[in-house]
């Protein structure tokens, strides 16, 4: 990749010069064992990136996009986030199923069958795919108006976001509280239930389309406030550089520690146990320094992400 494209990468995403020098010591060969797979896959192939409110998702699967186009092959980077349900929607789910689902994050909250579509449309090389854009700052989804447009095949897909392969939790995972937010506002469990029952139905679908697995594993859900205010901070800062974009939901410190408590049962869960069903973990520090790499599952000619996702047969979205 040039000088320039390198340079312009640095400055979108507030960076310092060495991010460059360790990116390209744990990253590359990862990229160059993608670039083959996908040679041999001879199709699009679908990279996730999963990892904790903060962690580095956004910057890492742009990192990839440039260093796949520095190799000739086409990508387009999309995050989950992206495939939240409505503001309105999450207000309907609220009333008819429980109150906390009014707050976007947790599987159940995701247009699951939009995500396949998109997905599957890319996959098979259609042109001209519509990408939804979700506007966090007033929580809710852009205008189709304004969804990106893939006007052309790509070869990798990269889907980032923070519950990415999550399988789901026993039901005796479930029983008792990890939070202040269950204990009062989910006493019965018909939250965390709800959530864990769409992990099974809806969202092991969309895992079942995953050629790699990457985690930026954090070493402990200490880090995700941190992390997740420090996230918050620059959107506030962008936000306040665009005249057309009025920043009306962008949470205090206070709403940050209330918010990431619907993130913690899940973000503990994949920290104990998504690992084992990855191709490739990035150990972090608690200033998200890569300390570590592991590969507990390699990727072979036919090598496709699988957990138990407990899956009843004829089950659909």
């Amino acid at each position: 990749m040039s000088q320039s494209e390198k340079r312009r990468f640095i400055n979108s995403h507030s960076l310092p010069d060495a991010y460059l020098q360790q990116a390209s010591l744990w990253f590359e060969p990862v990229i160059e064992t993608l670039v083959k797979h996908q040679k041999r896959a001879k199709g699009p192939i679908l990279v996730a990136i999963n990892g904790c409110q903060g962690s580095g998702k956004t910057t890492l699967a742009d990192y990839f996009s440039m260093s796949f186009k520095a190799h000739g092959l086409r990508s387009v980077s999309i995050s989950l986030d992206d495939f939240y349900l409505t503001h309105k929607q999450r207000q309907h789910l609220a009333v008819d199923t429980h109150p906390l689902l009014a707050t976007r994050g947790v599987p159940g909250t995701h247009d699951v069958l939009l995500a396949l579509e998109t997905i599957n449309a890319l996959k098979d090389q259609n042109n001209n795919v519509s990408i939804p854009r979700f506007n966090k700052a007033e929580d809710d989804r852009f205008p189709v108006e304004k969804w990106s447009n893939i006007g052309a095949p790509v070869d990798v897909i990269i889907l980032e976001g923070w519950c990415m392969g999550v399988e789901a939790q026993t039901d005796q995972d479930l029983v008792k509280p990890t939070n202040q937010l269950e204990s009062l506002y989910d006493k019965d469990g018909k939250w965390r239930h709800y959530v864990n029952q769409q992990i099974s139905l809806n969202y092991s679908k969309l895992w079942a389309l995953i050629d790699c697995l990457i985690m930026l594993k954090a070493p402990n859900f200490d880090c995700v406030y941190q992390w997740r205010l420090e996230q918050e901070q620059k959107l506030s800062s962008s936000l306040r550089l665009s005249e057309s974009v009025t920043p009306n939901k962008i949470m205090t410190p206070k709403q940050i520690k209330h918010f990431i408590q619907h993130y913690e049962r899940l973000t503990r869960h994949s920290l104990a146990h998504l690992p084992l069903h990855c191709q490739h973990v990035f150990e972090l520090s608690s200033h998200r320094q890569i300390i570590n790499h592991r590969s507990p599952n390699p990727l072979t000619n036919d090598c496709k992400f699988s957990i138990n996702t407990k899956l009843k047969s004829g089950e659909a979205l």
